[in-house]
């Protein structure tokens, strides 16, 4: 499972020129689900996600995780993320087919609602329009593979 991760201070989807839903200071979040995933790593990273310390402290350091300062999220499927460029046009054969990727998709927002966080959705395999303000701007890209 991949995802990147963007530190925002606002962020929405829009789908059929309506906003669909949106947040306010947390986590974009652009998940992608591979072929092979289990819950195994939906929980892996759904934990990382909840618990990573990258909003600044009193002291301007990335010290706080995301329920120190009342993150929400957002959080989009992308099965793009699994993209092969090894050739000019790429191939999508690594990413889950949506009876395997959407339960999952949904397993991670579960866990992240277990844990507090209001977490908001695109719609799975709908065409969106994602805006969001960075801040910071603060970038992470999470791989269960190397977590």
């Amino acid at each position: 499972m991949r995802a990147v991760l963007t530190r925002v201070n606002h962020a929405s989807v829009t789908i059929d020129g309506q906003v669909h839903s949106s947040i306010g200071k947390g986590f974009l979040i652009l998940l992608g689900v591979h072929r092979n995933d289990t819950e195994k790593e939906a929980d892996k990273i759904a934990d990382k996600i909840c618990g990573l310390r990258i909003f600044e402290d009193e002291a301007g350091k990335m010290n706080l995780a995301p329920s120190a300062v009342n993150a929400e999220m957002l959080i989009i499927s992308q099965f793009t993320l699994f993209a092969d460029c090894r050739s000019r046009r790429p191939g999508f054969t690594d990413a889950a087919r949506p009876d395997t990727a959407v339960p999952l998709y949904e397993h991670v927002i579960a866990k992240c609602r277990e844990k507090g966080f209001i977490v908001q959705t695109g719609v799975f395999g709908a065409e969106m329009m994602v805006n969001s303000e960075n801040d910071g701007p603060v970038t992470i890209l999470l791989d269960t593979d190397s977590l």
